[in-house]
């Protein structure tokens, strides 16, 4: 079942039952899960670039869509090849700010992951 996500700060995320003071994962079956920023930070030199191996391991087969919280300030942003290789398996993406993809995760009737940056 989809978790619901009660508020973000900067810094934080929290669902119904728990706070997290990292950027997070949200799987299809609801489990949230620790973003592995070193995927993305080790082609990129930093985490506000996805790249296409971060995507590879957030990605699940069934996936309607990938609600993407982009920071409290709209800073994190898909690789050209992240993209692609979504477009490609008919993932519908919506990249937003956190506060925003918040609310757009909460009312999503699709079979979605989440993932959601917490800082800039």
């Amino acid at each position: 079942m989809k978790p619901e996500i009660k508020k973000t700060e900067f810094g934080s995320i929290t669902t119904a039952d728990q706070t997290f003071e990292h950027d997070i994962i949200i799987r299809l079956d609801g489990k949230v899960k620790k973003r592995k920023k070193k995927l993305s930070k080790a082609i990129f030199g930093t985490s506000h670039v996805v790249s296409v191996d971060e995507i590879k391991e957030v990605y699940e087969k069934g996936a309607e869509e990938i609600i993407i919280g982009s920071g409290q300030y709209g800073e994190l942003r898909l690789s050209d090849e992240a993209k692609k290789y979504l477009k490609d398996r008919k993932c519908r993406i919506e990249l937003e700010p956190t506060p925003e993809a918040i609310k757009h995760w909460n009312s999503s009737k699709a079979k979605a992951l989440g993932l959601f940056h917490v800082t800039c």
